[in-house]
């Protein structure tokens, strides 16, 4: 995969962690005061780590060849620890 290929495919999976978060925030009113206080807390920590994926995205867009495969590691890293805290909020 080259490096525009693979923005798209990060630009889609921000967006698609968007979504998540906003079903999250939902059903995060859904629930008692306590519980309701955890997932606000776990929700921001989630859209923070979101951000700094995008923030990672723009810095790909200008770096050379050797930097984005740096980036690229880097992003990976942060995707795998993303797509488990999203299971453990939708378990």
């Amino acid at each position: 995969m080259d490096k525009k290929e693979y923005q798209e495919k990060l630009e889609a999976q921000i967006k698609e962690w968007q979504a998540e978060v906003e079903k999250l925030k939902a059903q995060a009113q859904k629930k008692g005061a306590e519980t309701k206080l955890e997932y606000q807390d776990r929700i921001k920590e989630l859209e923070q780590r979101v951000e700094k994926q995008r923030e990672k995205l723009d810095a790909m867009k200008g770096a050379g060849e050797d930097k984005w495969k740096e980036i690229k590691k880097e992003i990976e890293k942060e995707t795998n620890e993303i797509k488990a805290q999203l299971k453990d909020l939708f378990s």
